[in-house]
Protein backbone atom coordinates (compact mmCIF):
# COMPACT_ATOMS: atom_id res chain seq x y z
CA UNK A 1 0.00 0.00 0.00
CA UNK A 2 0.85 3.58 -0.90
CA UNK A 3 0.31 6.20 1.81
CA UNK A 4 0.26 9.68 1.31
CA UNK A 5 -1.28 12.55 3.27
CA UNK A 6 -3.90 14.81 2.54
CA UNK A 7 -4.53 18.63 4.42
CA UNK A 8 -8.27 20.02 4.80
CA UNK A 9 -9.20 23.42 5.87
CA UNK A 10 -12.23 23.21 8.10
CA UNK A 11 -15.46 22.40 5.80
CA UNK A 12 -13.14 21.54 2.58
CA UNK A 13 -11.23 18.70 3.79
CA UNK A 14 -9.33 17.38 0.90
CA UNK A 15 -8.82 20.81 -0.72
CA UNK A 16 -5.74 22.29 -1.22
CA UNK A 17 -5.85 25.96 -1.50
CA UNK A 18 -2.28 27.23 -1.15
CA UNK A 19 1.54 25.44 -0.50
CA UNK A 20 0.97 26.22 2.77
CA UNK A 21 -1.37 24.21 3.45
CA UNK A 22 0.78 21.29 1.85
CA UNK A 23 3.90 22.38 3.80
CA UNK A 24 1.95 22.22 7.08
CA UNK A 25 2.50 18.43 7.75
CA UNK A 26 6.40 18.45 7.08
CA UNK A 27 7.60 21.47 7.86
CA UNK A 28 10.11 21.04 11.37
CA UNK A 29 10.09 17.66 11.08
CA UNK A 30 13.99 17.21 11.89
CA UNK A 31 14.98 17.40 7.97
CA UNK A 32 16.17 20.67 7.91
CA UNK A 33 19.60 21.72 6.42
CA UNK A 34 21.56 24.42 8.11
CA UNK A 35 24.38 26.16 5.75
CA UNK A 36 22.24 28.10 3.16
CA UNK A 37 19.53 30.79 3.52
CA UNK A 38 18.31 30.00 -0.23
CA UNK A 39 15.67 27.44 -0.98
CA UNK A 40 15.73 24.31 -3.16
CA UNK A 41 13.79 26.29 -5.60
CA UNK A 42 16.14 29.11 -5.48
CA UNK A 43 19.48 27.45 -6.43
CA UNK A 44 17.36 25.93 -9.53
CA UNK A 45 16.37 28.88 -10.71
CA UNK A 46 19.52 30.54 -10.36
CA UNK A 47 21.29 27.77 -12.06
CA UNK A 48 21.52 28.90 -15.76
CA UNK A 49 21.94 25.03 -16.75
CA UNK A 50 18.69 24.05 -15.07
CA UNK A 51 16.18 25.65 -17.00
CA UNK A 52 14.61 23.56 -18.77
CA UNK A 53 14.03 21.46 -15.22
CA UNK A 54 12.89 24.84 -14.05
CA UNK A 55 10.34 25.09 -16.31
CA UNK A 56 8.70 21.78 -16.40
CA UNK A 57 8.63 22.18 -12.28
CA UNK A 58 6.78 25.30 -12.74
CA UNK A 59 4.11 23.91 -15.08
CA UNK A 60 4.40 20.79 -13.16
CA UNK A 61 1.28 20.52 -10.89
CA UNK A 62 0.84 18.91 -7.57
CA UNK A 63 -1.67 15.89 -8.36
CA UNK A 64 -3.71 14.43 -5.24
CA UNK A 65 -6.98 12.93 -4.93
CA UNK A 66 -7.07 12.06 -8.50
CA UNK A 67 -7.11 15.44 -8.88
CA UNK A 68 -4.69 18.46 -10.73
CA UNK A 69 -4.23 20.78 -8.39
CA UNK A 70 -3.02 24.64 -8.64
CA UNK A 71 0.14 24.10 -6.48
CA UNK A 72 3.36 23.57 -8.96
CA UNK A 73 6.52 22.09 -7.87
CA UNK A 74 8.47 25.03 -7.79
CA UNK A 75 6.23 26.46 -5.01
CA UNK A 76 7.18 22.95 -3.33
CA UNK A 77 10.43 23.21 -3.17
CA UNK A 78 10.09 26.94 -2.44
CA UNK A 79 8.38 26.34 1.09
CA UNK A 80 9.00 24.44 4.14
CA UNK A 81 9.27 20.96 3.24
CA UNK A 82 12.82 18.92 2.89
CA UNK A 83 13.65 17.35 0.07
CA UNK A 84 16.57 15.92 -1.68
CA UNK A 85 16.39 16.98 -5.63
CA UNK A 86 18.20 15.51 -8.50
CA UNK A 87 17.98 18.12 -11.24
CA UNK A 88 19.25 16.52 -14.81
CA UNK A 89 21.16 19.42 -17.19
CA UNK A 90 19.46 21.35 -19.95
CA UNK A 91 19.49 19.65 -23.46
CA UNK A 92 19.08 15.75 -21.89
CA UNK A 93 15.58 15.47 -21.44
CA UNK A 94 12.70 15.93 -23.57
CA UNK A 95 11.31 19.68 -22.27
CA UNK A 96 8.88 20.36 -24.78
CA UNK A 97 7.32 16.78 -24.41
CA UNK A 98 6.96 17.04 -20.92
CA UNK A 99 5.49 20.82 -21.04
CA UNK A 100 2.93 19.17 -23.38
CA UNK A 101 2.01 16.64 -21.50
CA UNK A 102 1.35 18.67 -18.11
CA UNK A 103 -1.61 20.64 -20.08
CA UNK A 104 -3.93 17.70 -19.06
CA UNK A 105 -4.98 15.93 -15.96
CA UNK A 106 -3.63 13.09 -16.93
CA UNK A 107 -0.52 13.89 -18.88
CA UNK A 108 0.21 15.99 -15.51
CA UNK A 109 0.10 12.81 -13.41
CA UNK A 110 2.20 10.99 -15.98
CA UNK A 111 5.00 13.60 -15.43
CA UNK A 112 4.50 13.69 -11.70
CA UNK A 113 5.25 10.03 -11.29
CA UNK A 114 7.94 9.24 -14.15
CA UNK A 115 9.67 12.22 -13.99
CA UNK A 116 9.19 15.13 -10.95
CA UNK A 117 9.18 12.00 -8.29
CA UNK A 118 11.99 10.13 -10.08
CA UNK A 119 14.39 13.06 -9.15
CA UNK A 120 12.80 13.92 -5.90
CA UNK A 121 13.37 12.29 -2.23
CA UNK A 122 12.48 12.90 1.13
CA UNK A 123 15.33 11.75 2.98
CA UNK A 124 18.28 14.14 2.42
CA UNK A 125 21.13 11.95 1.31
CA UNK A 126 24.60 12.80 0.10
CA UNK A 127 27.00 11.52 -2.89
CA UNK A 128 30.39 10.09 -1.66
CA UNK A 129 32.18 7.32 -2.63
CA UNK A 130 30.11 5.29 -0.23
CA UNK A 131 27.86 3.00 -1.37
CA UNK A 132 24.17 4.33 -0.57
CA UNK A 133 20.55 3.98 -1.62
CA UNK A 134 17.65 6.50 -1.75
CA UNK A 135 14.27 6.13 -1.34
CA UNK A 136 12.59 8.55 -4.39
CA UNK A 137 9.09 9.88 -4.20
CA UNK A 138 7.83 7.27 -6.14
CA UNK A 139 8.80 4.21 -4.09
CA UNK A 140 11.80 3.44 -6.48
CA UNK A 141 15.19 3.39 -4.94
CA UNK A 142 18.27 5.32 -6.53
CA UNK A 143 21.71 3.81 -5.54
CA UNK A 144 24.65 5.74 -4.91
CA UNK A 145 28.38 4.88 -4.92
CA UNK A 146 31.86 6.22 -6.53
CA UNK A 147 30.08 10.09 -6.77
CA UNK A 148 27.51 9.11 -9.07
CA UNK A 149 23.46 7.88 -9.23
CA UNK A 150 22.04 5.09 -10.83
CA UNK A 151 25.86 5.40 -12.37
CA UNK A 152 25.66 8.67 -13.76
CA UNK A 153 27.85 11.48 -13.57
CA UNK A 154 26.94 14.90 -11.54
CA UNK A 155 27.83 17.93 -12.55
CA UNK A 156 27.45 19.72 -9.15
CA UNK A 157 26.63 17.40 -6.04
CA UNK A 158 25.84 18.40 -2.02
CA UNK A 159 24.43 21.79 -3.09
CA UNK A 160 22.70 22.78 0.59
CA UNK A 161 20.03 24.59 0.36
CA UNK A 162 17.94 25.51 3.45
CA UNK A 163 15.24 22.95 2.81
CA UNK A 164 17.36 20.36 1.25
CA UNK A 165 20.56 19.01 -1.12
CA UNK A 166 20.46 19.71 -4.39
CA UNK A 167 22.92 17.50 -6.94
CA UNK A 168 22.96 18.65 -10.77
CA UNK A 169 23.03 15.79 -12.85
CA UNK A 170 24.76 14.82 -16.16
CA UNK A 171 21.22 13.61 -17.29
CA UNK A 172 18.09 12.49 -16.04
CA UNK A 173 17.70 9.08 -13.62
CA UNK A 174 16.75 6.66 -15.59
CA UNK A 175 13.10 5.23 -14.90
CA UNK A 176 12.07 2.03 -14.92
CA UNK A 177 8.29 0.88 -14.87
CA UNK A 178 7.79 -1.58 -11.94
CA UNK A 179 5.61 -4.82 -12.79
CA UNK A 180 2.09 -3.34 -12.11
CA UNK A 181 2.73 0.00 -14.28
CA UNK A 182 4.17 -2.20 -17.13
CA UNK A 183 0.94 -4.14 -17.32
CA UNK A 184 -0.69 -1.27 -17.42
CA UNK A 185 1.71 0.65 -19.95
CA UNK A 186 2.58 -1.70 -22.30
CA UNK A 187 0.46 -1.59 -25.34
CA UNK A 188 0.08 -5.70 -26.23
CA UNK A 189 -0.56 -6.16 -22.19
CA UNK A 190 -2.72 -2.97 -21.52
CA UNK A 191 -5.63 -5.38 -21.31
CA UNK A 192 -4.38 -7.38 -17.95
CA UNK A 193 -3.35 -3.69 -16.60
CA UNK A 194 -6.67 -2.45 -17.32
CA UNK A 195 -8.33 -5.41 -15.15
CA UNK A 196 -6.31 -5.40 -12.40
CA UNK A 197 -6.50 -1.28 -11.92
CA UNK A 198 -10.29 -1.60 -11.65
CA UNK A 199 -9.50 -2.29 -8.27
CA UNK A 200 -7.50 0.74 -6.97
CA UNK A 201 -9.41 2.63 -4.43
CA UNK A 202 -8.77 5.07 -2.16
CA UNK A 203 -9.31 4.01 1.37
CA UNK A 204 -9.81 6.89 4.25
CA UNK A 205 -8.11 5.92 7.58
CA UNK A 206 -10.53 7.51 10.44
CA UNK A 207 -7.94 5.88 13.19
CA UNK A 208 -4.81 7.85 11.47
CA UNK A 209 -6.45 11.10 10.43
CA UNK A 210 -6.52 14.27 13.06
CA UNK A 211 -9.77 15.15 13.75
CA UNK A 212 -10.93 19.19 14.35
CA UNK A 213 -14.27 18.07 15.79
CA UNK A 214 -17.41 17.85 14.20
CA UNK A 215 -18.89 20.47 12.75
CA UNK A 216 -22.94 20.36 12.22
CA UNK A 217 -23.18 16.66 12.70
CA UNK A 218 -20.08 15.87 10.42
CA UNK A 219 -16.58 15.18 11.47
CA UNK A 220 -14.00 17.92 9.85
CA UNK A 221 -10.29 16.43 9.40
CA UNK A 222 -7.28 18.80 9.49
CA UNK A 223 -5.02 15.94 8.77
CA UNK A 224 -6.47 13.20 6.67
CA UNK A 225 -4.38 9.88 5.92
CA UNK A 226 -5.88 8.09 2.92
CA UNK A 227 -4.65 5.25 1.89
CA UNK A 228 -4.29 4.45 -1.85
CA UNK A 229 -5.07 0.27 -1.90
CA UNK A 230 -6.25 -2.22 -4.29
CA UNK A 231 -7.38 -5.40 -3.03
CA UNK A 232 -6.58 -7.42 -6.46
CA UNK A 233 -2.78 -6.66 -5.71
CA UNK A 234 -3.52 -7.99 -1.90
CA UNK A 235 -4.59 -11.50 -3.75
CA UNK A 236 -2.24 -12.26 -5.77
CA UNK A 237 1.10 -9.97 -4.95
CA UNK A 238 2.43 -6.81 -4.46
CA UNK A 239 3.18 -5.86 -7.72
CA UNK A 240 3.72 -2.40 -7.69
CA UNK A 241 6.23 -2.91 -4.16
CA UNK A 242 9.70 -1.87 -5.61
CA UNK A 243 10.85 -3.90 -1.93
CA UNK A 244 9.37 -6.82 -3.94
CA UNK A 245 10.60 -9.44 -7.15
CA UNK A 246 8.07 -11.33 -9.22
CA UNK A 247 7.92 -13.09 -12.13
CA UNK A 248 4.44 -12.99 -14.08
CA UNK A 249 3.14 -14.75 -16.72
CA UNK A 250 1.47 -12.34 -19.27
CA UNK A 251 -0.60 -12.93 -22.28
CA UNK A 252 -0.67 -10.61 -25.35
CA UNK A 253 -4.64 -8.68 -25.69
CA UNK A 254 -6.09 -11.36 -27.81
CA UNK A 255 -4.96 -14.25 -25.83
CA UNK A 256 -5.83 -12.64 -22.49
CA UNK A 257 -9.61 -11.76 -23.62
CA UNK A 258 -9.70 -15.31 -24.95
CA UNK A 259 -8.57 -16.55 -22.04
CA UNK A 260 -11.08 -14.12 -19.56
CA UNK A 261 -14.10 -15.16 -21.82
CA UNK A 262 -13.86 -18.73 -21.21
CA UNK A 263 -12.98 -18.52 -17.65
CA UNK A 264 -16.30 -16.31 -17.21
CA UNK A 265 -18.36 -18.60 -17.94
CA UNK A 266 -17.34 -20.39 -14.68
CA UNK A 267 -18.34 -17.69 -12.54
CA UNK A 268 -22.18 -17.19 -13.21
CA UNK A 269 -23.52 -16.56 -10.00
CA UNK A 270 -27.63 -16.63 -9.68
CA UNK A 271 -29.76 -13.45 -9.83
CA UNK A 272 -30.37 -13.80 -6.20
CA UNK A 273 -26.58 -13.16 -5.13
CA UNK A 274 -25.95 -9.39 -4.90
CA UNK A 275 -23.47 -7.49 -7.32
CA UNK A 276 -23.64 -10.32 -9.42
CA UNK A 277 -21.50 -9.24 -12.36
CA UNK A 278 -18.81 -7.91 -10.07
CA UNK A 279 -18.41 -10.78 -8.64
CA UNK A 280 -17.88 -12.77 -11.99
CA UNK A 281 -15.41 -10.03 -12.74
CA UNK A 282 -13.30 -9.91 -9.58
CA UNK A 283 -13.17 -13.69 -9.46
CA UNK A 284 -12.69 -14.46 -13.40
CA UNK A 285 -9.74 -12.05 -13.01
CA UNK A 286 -8.80 -13.95 -9.91
CA UNK A 287 -9.24 -17.11 -11.76
CA UNK A 288 -6.48 -16.25 -14.36
CA UNK A 289 -4.01 -14.25 -12.15
CA UNK A 290 -3.80 -16.29 -9.34
CA UNK A 291 -1.06 -18.56 -10.41
CA UNK A 292 0.38 -16.42 -13.16
CA UNK A 293 2.30 -14.39 -10.34
CA UNK A 294 5.66 -15.99 -8.48
CA UNK A 295 7.44 -14.86 -5.55
CA UNK A 296 11.20 -15.50 -6.87
CA UNK A 297 12.22 -15.73 -3.55
CA UNK A 298 10.10 -19.36 -3.32
CA UNK A 299 11.35 -20.72 -6.19
CA UNK A 300 15.13 -21.39 -5.92
CA UNK A 301 14.83 -24.51 -8.25
CA UNK A 302 12.87 -22.54 -10.98
CA UNK A 303 14.05 -24.59 -13.83
CA UNK A 304 12.70 -27.93 -12.61
CA UNK A 305 9.46 -26.03 -10.72
CA UNK A 306 8.17 -23.02 -10.03
CA UNK A 307 5.21 -22.46 -7.32
CA UNK A 308 2.78 -19.86 -7.72
CA UNK A 309 2.34 -17.02 -4.99
CA UNK A 310 -1.15 -19.22 -4.00
CA UNK A 311 0.90 -21.98 -3.27
CA UNK A 312 1.96 -20.81 -0.04
CA UNK A 313 -1.83 -19.81 0.58
CA UNK A 314 -3.84 -23.26 0.41
CA UNK A 315 -2.75 -26.60 1.54
CA UNK A 316 -1.46 -29.27 -0.91
CA UNK A 317 -2.97 -32.65 0.32
CA UNK A 318 -2.07 -35.90 0.06
CA UNK A 319 -3.21 -38.63 -2.98
CA UNK A 320 -5.35 -35.28 -4.11
CA UNK A 321 -4.38 -33.17 -7.38
CA UNK A 322 -1.31 -30.63 -7.08
CA UNK A 323 -2.33 -27.12 -7.42
CA UNK A 324 -0.25 -24.30 -8.00
CA UNK A 325 3.04 -26.26 -9.17
CA UNK A 326 4.35 -25.90 -12.73
CA UNK A 327 7.27 -28.52 -13.75
CA UNK A 328 9.82 -27.42 -16.49
CA UNK A 329 8.23 -24.08 -17.23
CA UNK A 330 10.93 -23.37 -19.54
CA UNK A 331 10.95 -26.28 -21.50
CA UNK A 332 8.55 -26.95 -24.75
CA UNK A 333 5.08 -27.10 -23.51
CA UNK A 334 6.39 -25.16 -20.25
CA UNK A 335 4.13 -22.12 -19.06
CA UNK A 336 7.00 -20.04 -19.81
CA UNK A 337 8.21 -21.89 -23.16
CA UNK A 338 9.12 -18.86 -26.12
CA UNK A 339 7.93 -16.13 -23.60
CA UNK A 340 9.46 -12.58 -24.17
CA UNK A 341 11.12 -11.47 -21.07
CA UNK A 342 10.38 -7.82 -19.83
CA UNK A 343 12.57 -6.39 -17.34
CA UNK A 344 11.16 -4.13 -14.64
CA UNK A 345 12.68 -2.59 -11.79
CA UNK A 346 10.45 -5.31 -9.42
CA UNK A 347 10.50 -8.37 -11.29
CA UNK A 348 10.22 -9.69 -14.69
CA UNK A 349 7.27 -10.35 -17.32
CA UNK A 350 7.06 -13.94 -19.53
CA UNK A 351 5.01 -11.74 -22.40
CA UNK A 352 3.56 -14.74 -23.74
CA UNK A 353 1.09 -15.00 -27.75
CA UNK A 354 -1.57 -17.47 -26.08
CA UNK A 355 -2.74 -18.58 -22.12
CA UNK A 356 -0.17 -21.06 -21.33
CA UNK A 357 -2.47 -22.69 -18.83
CA UNK A 358 -5.74 -25.12 -18.68
CA UNK A 359 -8.55 -24.40 -16.40
CA UNK A 360 -8.16 -27.44 -14.65
CA UNK A 361 -4.79 -26.63 -13.93
CA UNK A 362 -5.82 -23.35 -12.55
CA UNK A 363 -9.26 -22.41 -10.92
CA UNK A 364 -11.43 -25.69 -12.03
CA UNK A 365 -10.67 -28.22 -8.91
CA UNK A 366 -11.49 -31.53 -8.06
CA UNK A 367 -13.21 -30.05 -4.62
CA UNK A 368 -13.09 -32.55 -1.37
CA UNK A 369 -15.13 -32.61 1.60
CA UNK A 370 -14.18 -34.93 3.94
CA UNK A 371 -16.57 -36.79 5.94
CA UNK A 372 -14.67 -36.25 9.08
CA UNK A 373 -15.20 -33.08 8.96
CA UNK A 374 -19.13 -33.08 10.86
CA UNK A 375 -18.93 -28.80 10.22
CA UNK A 376 -19.91 -29.56 6.54
CA UNK A 377 -22.83 -31.67 7.98
CA UNK A 378 -26.08 -29.18 7.40
CA UNK A 379 -28.77 -32.08 7.68
CA UNK A 380 -29.31 -35.24 9.53
CA UNK A 381 -32.17 -37.77 10.29
CA UNK A 382 -32.26 -40.86 11.74
CA UNK A 383 -28.58 -41.62 12.45
CA UNK A 384 -25.60 -41.87 14.93
CA UNK A 385 -22.31 -40.94 13.21
CA UNK A 386 -18.85 -40.83 14.23
CA UNK A 387 -15.40 -39.33 13.18
CA UNK A 388 -12.60 -42.00 12.82
CA UNK A 389 -9.25 -41.97 11.88
CA UNK A 390 -6.76 -44.42 10.88
CA UNK A 391 -3.57 -43.84 9.27
CA UNK A 392 -3.38 -46.19 6.25
CA UNK A 393 -2.48 -44.95 2.79
CA UNK A 394 -6.52 -45.87 1.33
CA UNK A 395 -8.45 -43.52 3.53
CA UNK A 396 -8.35 -39.73 2.55
CA UNK A 397 -6.85 -37.81 5.36
CA UNK A 398 -6.65 -40.58 7.26
CA UNK A 399 -10.06 -40.14 8.26
CA UNK A 400 -13.78 -41.13 7.96
CA UNK A 401 -17.46 -41.02 9.09
CA UNK A 402 -18.91 -44.39 10.87
CA UNK A 403 -22.95 -43.88 10.22
CA UNK A 404 -25.19 -45.77 12.46
CA UNK A 405 -28.86 -46.44 11.86
CA UNK A 406 -30.33 -44.86 15.38
CA UNK A 407 -32.85 -48.05 15.04
CA UNK A 408 -31.89 -51.28 13.42
CA UNK A 409 -34.39 -50.61 10.84
CA UNK A 410 -33.95 -46.90 10.35
CA UNK A 411 -32.84 -45.61 6.91
CA UNK A 412 -30.96 -43.02 7.87
CA UNK A 413 -30.29 -39.84 5.72
CA UNK A 414 -27.10 -37.20 5.73
CA UNK A 415 -26.68 -34.11 3.82
CA UNK A 416 -23.38 -32.36 2.88
CA UNK A 417 -22.72 -29.30 1.89
CA UNK A 418 -19.95 -28.12 -1.25
CA UNK A 419 -17.88 -25.28 -0.86
CA UNK A 420 -16.70 -23.58 -3.82
CA UNK A 421 -18.88 -25.13 -6.87
CA UNK A 422 -18.50 -23.53 -10.25
CA UNK A 423 -20.67 -22.95 -13.68
CA UNK A 424 -19.74 -25.96 -14.53
CA UNK A 425 -20.02 -29.93 -14.98
CA UNK A 426 -18.83 -32.26 -12.55
CA UNK A 427 -19.08 -35.83 -12.01
CA UNK A 428 -20.42 -35.99 -8.73
CA UNK A 429 -18.52 -38.98 -6.17
CA UNK A 430 -18.79 -40.44 -2.96
CA UNK A 431 -15.86 -42.51 -1.61
CA UNK A 432 -16.88 -45.82 0.58
CA UNK A 433 -14.75 -47.75 2.59
CA UNK A 434 -15.19 -51.65 3.21
CA UNK A 435 -15.55 -51.72 6.79
CA UNK A 436 -12.61 -54.84 6.52
CA UNK A 437 -10.31 -51.50 7.63
CA UNK A 438 -11.22 -52.04 10.89
CA UNK A 439 -12.15 -55.53 11.03
CA UNK A 440 -10.28 -57.39 8.05
CA UNK A 441 -10.70 -60.96 9.25
CA UNK A 442 -15.10 -60.49 9.26
CA UNK A 443 -17.30 -60.63 6.44
CA UNK A 444 -19.75 -57.78 5.94
CA UNK A 445 -23.18 -56.85 4.10
CA UNK A 446 -22.68 -54.17 1.28
CA UNK A 447 -25.14 -51.18 2.53
CA UNK A 448 -27.55 -49.96 0.07
CA UNK A 449 -28.38 -45.68 -0.56
CA UNK A 450 -29.74 -43.29 -3.03
CA UNK A 451 -28.38 -40.24 -3.36
CA UNK A 452 -29.70 -36.67 -4.35
CA UNK A 453 -27.71 -32.89 -5.22
CA UNK A 454 -29.60 -30.07 -4.44
CA UNK A 455 -28.42 -26.94 -6.29
CA UNK A 456 -29.99 -23.70 -7.56
CA UNK A 457 -30.18 -23.07 -11.03
CA UNK A 458 -29.38 -19.14 -12.81
CA UNK A 459 -32.67 -17.78 -10.84
CA UNK A 460 -31.79 -18.53 -7.85
CA UNK A 461 -34.43 -21.56 -7.85
CA UNK A 462 -33.54 -24.28 -5.71
CA UNK A 463 -33.38 -27.83 -8.08
CA UNK A 464 -32.65 -31.17 -6.61
CA UNK A 465 -31.22 -33.60 -9.10
CA UNK A 466 -32.37 -37.27 -7.93
CA UNK A 467 -28.81 -39.49 -8.78
CA UNK A 468 -29.83 -41.42 -11.81
CA UNK A 469 -32.78 -42.11 -10.43
CA UNK A 470 -31.85 -45.53 -9.06
CA UNK A 471 -29.99 -46.75 -5.97
CA UNK A 472 -26.58 -47.87 -5.37
CA UNK A 473 -24.77 -50.49 -3.43
CA UNK A 474 -21.07 -50.51 -1.60
CA UNK A 475 -18.58 -53.35 -2.25
CA UNK A 476 -18.11 -54.70 1.10
CA UNK A 477 -14.25 -55.46 0.20
CA UNK A 478 -12.69 -52.64 -1.57
CA UNK A 479 -12.29 -48.87 -1.52
CA UNK A 480 -15.57 -47.97 -3.40
CA UNK A 481 -15.72 -44.72 -5.20
CA UNK A 482 -18.98 -44.45 -6.56
CA UNK A 483 -20.00 -42.15 -8.68
CA UNK A 484 -23.46 -40.60 -8.14
CA UNK A 485 -23.94 -38.17 -10.81
CA UNK A 486 -21.71 -38.28 -13.92
CA UNK A 487 -21.49 -34.91 -15.85
CA UNK A 488 -24.19 -33.11 -13.65
CA UNK A 489 -24.41 -28.97 -14.66
CA UNK A 490 -24.50 -26.86 -11.95
CA UNK A 491 -25.57 -23.69 -13.73
CA UNK A 492 -25.04 -20.98 -10.99
CA UNK A 493 -21.54 -19.97 -9.48
CA UNK A 494 -21.37 -20.18 -5.82
CA UNK A 495 -17.59 -19.91 -5.25
CA UNK A 496 -16.53 -17.62 -2.44
CA UNK A 497 -20.07 -17.17 -0.86
CA UNK A 498 -21.23 -17.91 2.65
CA UNK A 499 -24.30 -18.92 1.80
CA UNK A 500 -23.81 -22.58 0.64
CA UNK A 501 -26.02 -23.67 -2.23
CA UNK A 502 -24.88 -26.87 -3.42
CA UNK A 503 -25.31 -29.95 -1.13
CA UNK A 504 -25.08 -33.61 -1.73
CA UNK A 505 -27.96 -36.05 0.57
CA UNK A 506 -26.94 -39.59 0.70
CA UNK A 507 -30.26 -41.72 2.06
CA UNK A 508 -30.24 -45.21 3.40
CA UNK A 509 -32.76 -47.09 1.20
CA UNK A 510 -32.95 -50.57 2.47
CA UNK A 511 -36.33 -52.19 3.01
CA UNK A 512 -37.47 -54.21 6.00
CA UNK A 513 -37.42 -57.26 4.03
CA UNK A 514 -33.78 -56.66 2.89
CA UNK A 515 -32.23 -56.33 6.04
CA UNK A 516 -30.76 -59.59 5.98
CA UNK A 517 -29.02 -58.77 2.77
CA UNK A 518 -28.21 -55.48 3.19
CA UNK A 519 -26.34 -53.49 6.32
CA UNK A 520 -27.43 -49.97 7.20
CA UNK A 521 -24.22 -48.67 9.01
CA UNK A 522 -21.74 -47.28 6.41
CA UNK A 523 -17.56 -45.92 6.38
CA UNK A 524 -18.22 -43.01 4.69
CA UNK A 525 -14.14 -41.54 3.30
CA UNK A 526 -15.13 -38.42 1.55
CA UNK A 527 -17.38 -36.76 -1.50
CA UNK A 528 -15.71 -35.33 -3.78
CA UNK A 529 -16.81 -33.67 -7.56
CA UNK A 530 -14.71 -34.20 -10.39
CA UNK A 531 -14.45 -31.14 -13.36
CA UNK A 532 -15.94 -32.44 -16.49
CA UNK A 533 -14.74 -29.61 -19.12
CA UNK A 534 -15.09 -32.30 -21.95
CA UNK A 535 -18.80 -32.22 -21.40
CA UNK A 536 -18.67 -28.05 -21.68
CA UNK A 537 -16.51 -28.27 -24.78
CA UNK A 538 -19.00 -30.78 -26.53
CA UNK A 539 -21.96 -27.67 -26.11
Amino acid sequence: MKKYILYAIPLLAGCLAACSDWDDHFVNAGNSVAGSNTTLWEQIKANPDLSDFSQVLEETKIFRKHKKTSVSYAQLLDGGQSFTVVAPVNGTFNKDSLLNLVQTAQGDSVVETSFIFNHLSRSLTSVSDEENRMLLLNKKYAKFSDGMIEGIAMAASNQRAKNGILHVASRPLPYERNLYQMLSDHEELGSIGLALRNYEEDYFNADASVSSGIVEGVPVYVDSVIIERNIMLNAIGYLNSEDSLYWVVAPTKDAWTQAWDEASKYFVYDAQVTKRDSLQHYWTTRALMDDAVFNTTLNPWSQDSLVSVQYVRGSQRPGKPVYHVFHKPFDEGGIMYGAEEIQCSNGVIYKTPTWPYTPEQTFFRELWVESEGIYNITEENLCIYNSRYLAVDSISEGGYLQILPEKNTSNWELTYRINNTLSAHYDVCAVVLPRTVTHPDETFKPCKFRAYVNYVDEEGKEQTFNCNGTQFKTDPARVDTVVLAEALYLPACNYGQTDIKVSVKLQCSILPRETSQYSREMYLDAIFLRPRRDVLNEE
